[in-house]
């Protein structure tokens, strides 16, 4: 398999990014995670001498832009209704023409909503787990019945395995239920893929080398993500061609959601070597245990480098028409 290629950074002057906000915080339900991310991202930025500064939550940016205090915006928001993911924010700085790292509004919009996700990709024959959509006063019996138990109920807009259950019997339903609509939203219930948890972070067109999940419990949950010191990371996770596939897959997914800059897409794979997309994040997390730095870091990539690159997202592309 051909080496990944990593293209020489676009600018080498920290002053070509003028006045950086660092957005982080918010009122998400992943509100902690950001601050942690925040906090990393600009130290990293700092280091490189790029003039950052903190800014907690989307209605501190608006004044803060108002005033014309920022040049640019890395978002390191994570989530929905007062993250940064789900278009808001990148409607926001599109309509004061101030540019931010990752995905615009349309990309940033689908890739927070599971089942639109899911509506893109399966309309391009792309393979995720088949699923239901769960409003309230639906039949749940009637829908496990219809994908098969086991099952995954999740709320369909939040991440970082929040409000999520995997259901075996009926009679594990109406927990799952009631603890996914503690979120605002659409329910999504998801037929359950037994395999290897996969995931591939995208700086740019390049598909990152993938990353097998193994924690020590049976589900990589919120605890394995961010406090357990003991899940494992195995970087590449596959080799060979089916590291190619897994990587184009993915690649794909991200491009067909209208997302660019960086992110990361996760899968599923069967027993059967089949891979199944499972979601695509705008602003993926920049924290210890965080998965876009582990694979970056096998391509020679360290963090603050990374942050520069992701930083780099928010420089207009030559070419590009305005």
């Amino acid at each position: 398999m051909k080496p990944i290629t990593i293209p020489p950074l676009r600018v080498a002057d920290p002053k070509a990014f003028g006045r950086v906000a660092v957005l982080m915080g918010g009122t998400s339900s992943e509100r902690e995670v950001s601050l942690d991310s925040g906090r990393n991202v600009l130290e990293a930025l700092r280091s490189r001498g790029v003039d950052a500064h903190a800014v907690d939550g989307i209605p501190a940016l608006a004044q803060a832009l108002a005033e014309k205090r920022f040049d640019r915006v890395f978002n390191i928001l994570h989530g929905n209704k007062g993250g940064g993911e789900d278009g808001v924010l990148q409607g926001l700085c599109e309509a004061l023409g101030v540019p931010l790292t990752g995905s615009g509004v349309l990309g940033s919009a689908l890739a927070m909503d599971k089942i639109r996700s899911k509506q893109v990709w399966l309309t391009l024959g792309l393979p995720t787990p088949r699923y239901v959509r769960l409003s309230p006063g639906d039949d749940v019996k009637t829908a496990a019945r219809v994908l098969g138990l086991p099952v995954i109920v999740k709320p369909a807009c939040e991440g970082s395995s929040v409000g999520v259950s995997r259901v075996f019997d009926e009679a594990g339903l109406q927990a799952a239920v009631e603890l996914a609509a503690r979120y605002p939203g659409d329910l999504l219930m998801e037929q359950l893929i037994v395999g290897g948890e996969y995931t591939v972070g995208i700086l740019g067109d390049i598909a990152l080398p993938s990353i097998r999940i193994v924690p020590a419990g049976e589900y990589y949950d919120y605890h394995a993500k961010y406090q357990a010191e003991d899940t494992q990371y195995i970087c590449p996770g596959l080799e060979g061609e089916a590291e190619r596939g897994i990587g184009a897959l993915a690649l794909a997914a991200f491009r067909a959601l209208g997302c660019g800059g960086w992110g990361r897409v996760d899968v599923m794979r069967d027993q059967a070597g089949n891979n199944w997309l499972l979601e695509v994040n705008t602003a993926p997390g920049m924290t210890s245990h965080s998965l876009v730095p582990k694979a970056a870091g096998q391509l020679g990539i360290s963090f603050a480098e990374l942050c520069w690159r992701v930083l780099e997202t928010s420089l207009p592309v030559e070419g590009a028409r305005a």
